[in-house]
C-alpha cells in the first residue's frame, strides 16, 4: 500500500531545473536544425514550414520560425495553461536565436554522398531527444507540438505518432524545393526524430511532471 502511494507522488521541477532543461533541449534541437540547414535537408512541423520559407525566400530560419509560431500560442494558452505557454514561448525564442548562432561556430567542411543521411539520422535523433527534454518540463516548440501534446493529453493519441504523420506530409510536399536525395534523407530524419519521441514519451510511461 505504501509502495503504491509513494509511486503516485511526484516532486515538481524547480525553476532552476526548468531553466536548465529548456536551455539544454533548445540547444539540442537548434543544433540538429543547423546541421539540417547546412546539409540542405528539411524536417516536419512548424520547423519544416520555416525551412521551406527559408529555402525559397532566403529569409533567416530563426526569424521565420519565431513568426510562424505566434498564432499557436492562443491554443497553448487556452488549452495548456499560462505556464506551458510561457515556457514554450521561451523555447521557441531560444531555438530561433541558437539556430542563427550555430552556423557561425560549426560548419560541415566535407560533404559526401552519405553526409545527408548521416546528418538526417544523427540530427533527427538529437532533435528528438531535445523535444523529450522540453516535453518533460511542460514545454514544447509550438505549432504542431502544441497540437500533438494536446491530443495526447485529452484523447490519448501518442504525440510521436501524430507528429510523424504530419511531418511526412510536410516533407513530401517539399519535393519542389529539395532534390530527391535530400528528400529521402529528410524522411529518414523525420522518422528518427519521431521514433525517439514515440518510444520515450508515452501516456502512462516516462511522463515526468
Amino acid at each position: 500500500m505504501k509502495t503504491a502511494t509513494a509511486s503516485k507522488r511526484f516532486i515538481p521541477h524547480s525553476l532552476l531545473e526548468d531553466v536548465l532543461a529548456i536551455v539544454t533541449g533548445t540547444l539540442l534541437v537548434s543544433l540538429g536544425v543547423a546541421l539540417f540547414n547546412q546539409a540542405g535537408l528539411l524536417t516536419g512541423g512548424t520547423a519544416g514550414l520555416a525551412f521551406l520559407l527559408h529555402y525559397t525566400t532566403g529569409w533567416s530560419f530563426g526569424t521565420v520560425f519565431f513568426l510562424i509560431n505566434l498564432p499557436f500560442y492562443w491554443l497553448a494558452w487556452k488549452r495548456m495553461g499560462w505556464r506551458f505557454t510561457l515556457k514554450t514561448f521561451c523555447a521557441v525564442a531560444l531555438v530561433s536565436v541558437f539556430s542563427s548562432l550555430h552556423p557561425r561556430l560549426l560548419h560541415l567542411t566535407t560533404i559526401t554522398a552519405l553526409t545527408p543521411f548521416y546528418v538526417a539520422l544523427t540530427g533527427g535523433l538529437m532533435m528528438g531527444v531535445g523535444f523529450i527534454v522540453l516535453f518533460r518540463h511542460q514545454a514544447s516548440l509550438g505549432g504542431i507540438n502544441i497540437l500533438a501534446l494536446y491530443m495526447q493529453e485529452k484523447h490519448g493519441i501518442r504525440a510521436g505518432k501524430l507528429q510523424m504523420g504530419v511531418d511526412f506530409i510536410i516533407v513530401l510536399a517539399s519535393l519542389a524545393v529539395v532534390t530527391p536525395m535530400a528528400l529521402l534523407a529528410s524522411v529518414l530524419g523525420a522518422f528518427a526524430l519521431n521514433l525517439a519521441i514515440s518510444l520515450n514519451h508515452r501516456p502512462g510511461r516516462y511522463m515526468a511532471m
